[in-house]
């Protein structure tokens, strides 16, 4: 009988043991897991350094700020790094207002080293002019005296997810990735950018290219709004992009794309001597180009195979003409010339396709019978000078020595992950394309003296100029708050010299005179 008891007990006390460890176990693992997911956050990086510089002819000091400013949730705790590049004039006057403009590219998931490097930073990588190729390492860095520090403030910001830019602790990088999210983080940089500097009273500017206009009038509507109510004195676009409608041309059944890719399509055409007789006026040829595809290209997508054939043999020729292609390839094609399609087609009998975001560029791909380009000529062309040259010029002029990594591009997930969705989950919500002119509409309307500059490239294949005035002459914006200009490149039109002097030119007057009002 003692035996019993003693093995009983024996027993019952292993069932503890087993129990305990168990738990211990269990405990170690929550530990350990929570130890993973609350990340040490440490405290934000900056590099600081002095500079002067001659811009526009004035003589200015400024300081460099690359460095990272916190963004906090709604107990105070950092939530994400946003991490810019500043430059501050150093010796203000106690009377002189200085604006600050903030500037970013697009994607999404893109740094801000094009506009960067490209155009607006004091220094700016050289690539050749006539869309030939930079060549390989070393590029050529140097001074940019034409850019606008001699009139604003410039901060080149980084989401997350691209460059330096992080989420922190227990946050994760997709809570900040999506058409929404994206836009009330930067937002949510803005204001605490300002608080920190003092800069409540300066004159604000918001400048995005591509994608970075779709971020400009989400952004712009929600700092003008009830949550931020942070007054804007000018929006400028660098490649619009609010309607997506009409910059999908490989959508093969949206018309509308069909229609605001043709005068850009007759523009590279002209570009590459496929418009015969060639014109005399490119100005008055694109006009022509707009208004066959208004005026008869539209209507006869319209009606479908309703159209009569004399009236589609006619606009076949006519499309022939505008966009250097053979007659029997648009009639192969029903009509329907998608964008990307004729970047391959239109030098196709030369083995070469062309860019896509600048159709100067070509490309001698391996497969010539693709019916779209395999990649993109601008972008492999210049990608690499604009990469090395940001590094270079962090480490060399800006002091940022830090072993993070650059991401650019984005982080792996962010495509991935991205969310288009406006509505939260749950909530009934029909897909359809993005379109952020309403937010534009309601920011200007909200603000009727807020103006919007327009800068588009005559050879963009990406987002067409003709569709940046059909998205922004309609959604209810007044025509007299919207001011186009156009140039002779793509998508990021600096890299031709005489467009990007022209684009700073242009940007100086348009942040002039809304100052000045």
């Amino acid at each position: 009988m003692h035996h019993t008891i003693i093995l009983l007990d024996l027993t019952r006390f292993c069932i503890v043991l087993a129990t305990f460890q168990l738990n211990s176990a269990v405990a170690a693992a929550e530990e350990s897991e929570a130890e993973k997911e609350a990340k040490p956050i440490p405290e934000a990086r900056a590099f600081v350094t002095q500079h002067s510089g001659r811009f526009n002819g004035q003589l200015v000091r400024y300081t460099a700020t690359a460095g990272e400013t916190y963004l906090r949730d709604k107990d105070g705790e950092p939530k994400a790094s946003i991490f810019t590049f500043s430059y501050s004039k150093s010796d203000v006057s106690a009377d002189e207002v200085r604006p600050v403009t903030f500037v970013w590219n697009g994607g999404p998931g893109s740094a801000s080293l094009w506009l960067h490097m490209g155009t607006y930073g004091p220094k700016r990588i050289s690539v050749p002019s006539d869309a030939s190729y930079p060549g390989s390492p070393p590029f050529k860095l140097v001074d940019a005296p034409e850019t606008i520090l001699d009139v604003t403030d410039l901060v080149f910001i980084d989401p997350v997810g691209t460059g330096f830019s992080r989420a922190l602790g227990e946050h994760e990088g997709k809570e900040f990735w999506g058409l929404n999210e994206d836009a009330q983080s930067i937002a949510e940089f803005i204001r605490t950018w300002v608080t920190e500097n003092g800069r409540w009273n300066s004159p604000r500017f918001l400048l995005g290219e591509s994608f970075g206009t779709t971020r400009a009038a989400v952004v712009a509507n929600l700092l003008q709004g009830e949550k931020f109510q942070m007054g804007l004195n000018g929006i400028i676009f660098i490649s619009q992009a609010l309607d997506y409608t009409g910059s999908t041309p490989y959508v093969r059944d949206n018309i509308i794309a069909h229609v605001t890719y043709l005068p850009t399509m007759a523009a590279v055409a002209l570009y590459h001597g496929k418009i015969n007789p060639r014109p005399h006026d490119m100005e008055s040829f694109l006009q022509q180009a707009r208004a066959f595809a208004t005026d008869e290209l539209l209507p006869a997508l319209f009606k479908g195979n309703t159209l009569d054939q004399a009236s589609r043999n006619q606009v076949r020729d006519r499309l022939a003409h505008f966009t250097g292609l053979s007659a029997q390839y648009i009639e192969r094609a029903n009509l329907r010339i998608q964008g990307f399609r004729f970047a391959k087609e239109l030098l196709r009998n030369e083995g070469l396709a062309v860019g896509l975001l600048d159709a100067r560029y070509t490309q001698d791909e391996i497969d010539d019978l693709n019916a779209d380009p395999a990649g993109d000529a601008a972008s492999i062309a210049i990608s690499p000078a604009f990469k090395s040259a940001l590094m270079d010029y962090m480490f060399q002029d800006l002091g940022v020595a830090w072993q993070r990594l650059y991401l650019a591009p984005a982080d792996d997930e962010l495509a991935k992950q991205w969310r288009w969705r406006t509505v939260p989950d749950g909530e009934e919500w029909e897909p359809m394309p993005v379109n952020t002119a309403r937010e534009l509409s309601t920011a200007l309307r909200a603000n009727p003296g807020l103006k919007v500059f327009v800068a588009s490239g005559y050879y963009d294949l990406v987002t067409p100029f003709f569709d940046a005035e059909y998205t922004l002459n309609r959604h209810d914006i007044r025509a007299n708050q919207v001011i186009y200009k156009y140039y002779t490149g793509g998508h990021m039109m600096y890299v031709n010299e005489p467009s990007r002097t022209q684009l700073l030119n242009d940007t100086r007057t348009f942040i002039l005179d809304q100052i000045s009002h």
